[in-house]
């Protein structure tokens, strides 16, 4: 079992080292991302003439290819892990100012006001009230956006050896060893699916007050409604309301 992860010199790391790289690499950019998107959600909710822009300048950078934004950067941060991070915090941002913003538009007008009766000001009403409330919708733009950087990371190996896991698809394409390109895409797969799973814990946490696993009351048919309304209930059900009697 030892030998299955057991890498090339060349990678200059142990496959745990490629792990934590990897990591490293797709979250702190998904945590700028989410320290940039807090502020800039909280303008277009309250400027809303600004929302359109914001959103239209975030989807034109999502739409630039991740290995031509590493390139352009490449002349101003080199071959190092910044070049790798920065296109992914920005493509994070095209994913969480939405979701914050949605988030924060769904609170309650009669909250806002009751906070405000409380004497909260807009800054401590939007971090105190209106974001608890929209942790549901924020946690469900992370867990898309750190997915989404997980798996461009690798991505990094051709710009100089910075794609974490991808250096050990890289390396096995390379060289021929179908044991690295598995190992490589497994691992990425792992990860994304670890990450996902526990900002569904903390999203459970953070909102305890979210029923789990219960399911809704069907819905009375509207034509059956009618016909009771209309003939009363059935000789069957009549029977019954006797017999009780």
């Amino acid at each position: 079992m030892s030998g299955l992860f057991d890498l090339p010199s060349d990678l200059q790391h142990s496959y745990l080292g490629l792990v934590g790289l990897h990591l490293r690499e797709a979250l702190i950019p998904v945590a700028a991302g989410l320290l940039l998107a807090l502020p800039v959600a909280q303008l277009c909710v309250r400027l809303r003439w600004l929302y359109a822009p914001v959103l239209g300048l975030t989807t034109v950078l999502y739409a630039i290819p991740s290995l031509a934004f590493f390139v352009v950067l490449i002349d101003y941060t080199g071959q190092t892990e910044t070049t790798v991070m920065i296109p992914l915090a920005v493509y994070s941002l095209v994913v969480l100012v939405p979701a914050i913003v949605d988030g924060v538009r769904s609170v309650p007008q009669e909250t806002l006001d009751a906070a405000t009766g409380m004497g909260l000001g807009p800054v401590r009403r939007y971090f105190q009230v209106q974001l608890p409330i929209a942790a549901p919708a924020i946690v469900a733009g992370l867990r898309v956006a750190s997915v989404s950087s997980i798996s461009l990371v690798s991505v990094g190996m051709l710009i100089g050896n910075q794609g974490a896991l991808g250096n050990m698809l890289y390396t096995g394409m390379t060289y021929g060893r179908p044991r690295l390109i598995w190992l490589s895409v497994i691992s990425t797969a792992v990860l994304a699916i670890a990450v996902d799973a526990l900002l569904v814990l903390v999203r459970r946490i953070l909102t305890p007050w979210m029923p789990r696993g219960t399911r809704p009351r069907p819905a009375v048919d509207p034509a059956a409604a009618d016909r009771l309304a209309t003939d009363g209930p059935g000789p069957a059900a009549t029977a019954r309301k006797d017999a009780a009697r």
